[in-house]
């Protein structure tokens, strides 16, 4: 039994446009620096989705406490309606469902998120829920894993739900080239998608890989401070993919008898220009293969673990992948860690 993604939802808070951010707010909040007008105008970012609109109010004060106040009062209805949008989509009652997983690294508090869907979506009281918190923008892969798990162990459907909600953690004014990139980049949704074990589904699970190189561990970082969440990016993240990448794709695709031709889509985090552009040249596809992920970063932004999700909804919606073709997820983030899925179309 091989679990299919049988249905996709997303929601999206409201959208601002990027050089309106610039314009009003992040300008003066960085200063006016040069530096960060460059940073900002080369994020490959034209819009981002916010539920905390800086130009309306500045949260760069607030408490990280204030915070996850904030985050339980606007995560529950951007996830309930991602659900209900993935469940409508695949043609599952919320009866069916067996596991709810919540995967996010925005936001924490107890009862749950998974907690207050049960209740909002009707889920069944026997419900299993898990939670997979702070791993950050790779999350939806091995999240993705356990559900198929779940689904292959159990026969039973499941639900996998990303919530991000990056605005909530937006930092004091600084000259931190660091700060100035994930400021720029960064936006919100919530994502999700149901896996079943007899639908005939849009993609099939095949296969997953991962691989952390422990010795760069300090390139990107996610700090818990007193005010939000801190978000570390050296500049080098993109030369140590460049160092892993091949390798773990290749082996991916080897044991299950592929070539890199013979992937008809892909589906990469885009965790910024310089990320695409390595993922690009490193295994060397044509301009037009990542067309999804750029797409995705310009309208949306970086939302951390739901992107990925996004990108696959939008490489769908292309509906140029043939019955029976193979895709390529790939999603990077703190380890510094790089997982690859192996997916089939439906």
């Amino acid at each position: 039994m091989t679990p299919v993604i049988a249905g996709l939802g997303s929601a999206l808070p409201d959208t601002v446009e990027q050089q309106v951010l610039w314009d009003d707010f992040f300008r003066d909040h960085f200063g006016g620096r040069p530096l960060a007008r460059r940073l900002f105008a080369a994020a490959g970012v034209r819009r981002r989705n916010t539920v905390a609109n800086p130009i309306k109010e500045d949260l760069s004060g607030w408490s990280t406490a204030a915070r996850m106040r904030r985050f339980d009062e606007e995560a529950p209805p951007l996830g309930h309606r991602a659900v209900a949008a993935a469940l409508a989509d695949a043609g599952v009652d919320a009866g069916e469902i067996g596991l709810l997983t919540v995967a996010s690294c925005t936001g924490y508090g107890t009862p749950g998120l998974d907690i207050k869907l049960v209740d909002s979506l009707g889920l069944r009281p026997d419900l299993r829920r898990l939670f997979v918190g702070h791993m950050g923008c790779y999350a939806a892969l091995p999240a993705l894993g356990s559900v198929a798990d779940f689904v292959t162990a159990q026969h039973r459907a499941a639900v996998l739900l990303c919530v991000e909600l990056t605005s909530l953690h937006i930092q004091p004014p600084t000259d931190d080239p660091q700060q100035i990139v994930s400021h720029a980049l960064f936006g919100d949704a919530a994502v999700a998608a149901v896996l079943h074990p007899r639908r005939t589904g849009r993609l099939t699970l095949v296969d997953l890989a991962a691989f952390t190189d422990t010795s760069v561990r300090a390139h990107m970082t996610w700090e818990i401070t007193d005010l939000g969440f801190r978000m570390g990016l050296s500049p080098r993240v993109p030369d140590v993919l460049a160092c892993h990448v091949g390798a773990v794709v290749g082996d991916l695709l080897a044991r299950n008898g592929l070539r890199r031709g013979d992937v008809l889509g892909w589906a990469v985090h885009p965790g910024g220009p310089r990320i695409l552009d390595t993922v690009e040249r490193t295994l060397g596809l044509p301009p037009e293969a990542l067309w999804p992920s750029r797409e995705v970063l310009a309208e949306h932004g970086n939302c951390s673990s739901a992107t990925l999700l996004l990108v696959v909804e939008e490489l769908l919606s292309g509906g140029h992948l043939e019955a029976g073709g193979h895709v390529v997820a790939l999603a990077f983030g703190p380890g510094l860690t790089l997982y690859a899925a192996l997916l089939r179309a439906g």
